[in-house]
């Protein structure tokens, strides 16, 4: 008898502890594996571009590993899983788990059509090394800030990377097939199981040693650019907990890095836990920080945000990396939370544009993390940084992009000048010809976020 195995955001055969269930059951019952893939008509609507034509790429690199066996349907989860069940027979469909709202909606009405049939929905595993909700304070409460939480999800651990079953015999059905890729004209990374392991390997080879300084530098390749991987599920966060441990024992990468490392991985799961206990932060602030009349409206937020999305607000760092994400669908850590500062808190736009702009446009865009980031920047999420914390455009670049070559690269107007000066271009004599002047100037708008502050305090 067939069993299926549903694929989400597992994108990948090793080190998945639901393929291992799977391979498990069909052979117990004699039957083989159907692997599936529900191309949801609701998600996909709601993905930017950009991660449509990564997904196509990963799923038609799924395809490739299972032998061509992969089945993609298009369709409603609620209406489609049951019918393969009825199709092939298959009496259990094993998935690892979903925790972000849609997701457990969605598998909560799936698995009551099931048991309606008689079959079972079997959770195993999930997207993160520790599932969200299973680290709590001592007093059973989901922890409100990240460091006692990265101290308790280390000292919970995660389990050893399960294998890769032997010769798994996936079934014959047929399939709708893999829909067209959107064309987006951003230059997207490989994707798929090999492409995350191959970037992961080379990483941990040569750039993680520097990690704990060079992470901070858009100008350099010192992140791993794994988060596309990780959204998708190419590559389990337990995989790289555990490569981080070999590679300390054996003296090749510093305790110092490896260290710095886990905890950009709990910060990871710090944001899904909050959403896990909080679903409604996806869209509202978990804390209100400043009075309403704070915020931008009308024509003027309009001319402020489009001015911030399109990259001429006149700030060179800010400008950078909005083109960076527009070409590329990606952006730097670090420019992500120089340009929501300055989008929040030198714009006064709320950060619910912010995020949906981001959502928009993000090969990585992740409901947890993009929501989360944004409120933790805005000051309004759980250990947010203070809403007083306000980002400098001109000296996070001077600091981050000391010789000014992460902006060169993406602000074409200004590569003809050289060394620092290209962060403060209106100093310049005749200024920048070409480039946009200030959209606001960032001495008076501090004052003025400060001043809010103070007025919602009150």
């Amino acid at each position: 008898m067939p069993t299926v195995l549903w694929f989400r955001r597992d994108l990948r055969l090793t080190d998945n502890p639901a393929l291992a269930e799977a391979v498990g059951e069909a052979r117990t019952t004699g039957g083989d594996v159907v692997g599936l893939y529900v191309l949801d008509p609701a998600l996909w609507a709601s993905a930017a571009p950009v991660r449509q034509a990564y997904l196509v790429r990963s799923l038609r690199a799924l395809h490739d590993a299972t032998g061509g066996r992969l089945v993609v349907r298009h369709g409603d989860p609620r209406t489609v899983v049951p019918a393969v069940c009825a199709e092939t027979g298959a009496r259990s469909v094993h998935v690892a788990a979903s925790y972000e709202p849609y997701g457990r909606r969605r598998d909560d009405a799936v698995e009551e059509l099931l048991a309606a049939d008689g079959v079972g929905l079997r959770r195993t595993g999930s997207p993160y090394a520790v599932a969200p909700g299973r680290v709590l304070t001592r007093g059973g409460t989901p922890f409100q800030v990240f460091t006692p939480f990265r101290t308790a999800w280390l000292e919970h651990g995660w389990r050893s990377p399960a294998p890769l079953p032997d010769d798994v015999a996936w079934a014959a059905l047929a399939s709708d097939g893999l829909p067209d890729s959107p064309r987006t004209g951003a230059r997207l990374p490989a994707a798929g199981e090999a492409a995350a392991r191959d970037r992961w390997h080379a990483f941990l080879a040569d750039g993680l040693a520097d990690y704990p300084t060079d992470r901070d530098r858009p100008d350099l390749a010192g992140t791993s650019y794994l988060s596309p991987a990780l959204k998708w599920g190419e590559i389990h966060p337990r995989t790289l907990l555990a490569d981080l441990a070999v590679a300390v024992r054996s003296g090749s990468v510093p305790e110092e890095s490896a260290a710095t490392y886990r905890s950009e991985l709990a910060w990871r799961e710090f944001h899904a836990d909050v959403l896990f206990h909080h679903p409604g932060a996806a869209r509202r602030s978990l804390r209100t920080v400043v009075p309403d009349d704070a915020w931008a409206t009308g024509r003027t937020e309009d001319a402020l945000l489009a001015a911030w999305r399109e990259g001429r607000t006149g700030y060179p760092m800010v400008d950078a990396g909005m083109r960076q994400l527009l070409a590329t669908g990606w952006m730097h850590n670090r420019v992500r939370m120089l340009v929501a500062s300055f989008l929040v808190k030198d714009l006064h736009v709320r950060w619910q544009r912010g995020a949906e702009h981001f959502m928009a446009h993000l090969v990585d865009g992740d409901v947890s993390q993009n929501q989360l980031n944004w409120q933790w920047v805005a000051g309004t999420g759980r250990d947010a940084a203070p809403y007083f914390r306000i980002f400098n455009p001109v000296t996070q670049g001077l600091k981050f992009d000391p010789d000014g070559a992460y902006v060169r690269e993406w602000v074409p107007e200004l590569r003809g000048i050289t060394g620092k000066a290209v962060h403060e271009p209106w100093k310049l004599p005749g200024g920048a010809p070409g480039y946009p002047e200030r959209v606001v100037d960032h001495a008076v708008e501090r004052k003025a976020s400060l001043e809010d502050f103070a007025r919602g305090r009150g």
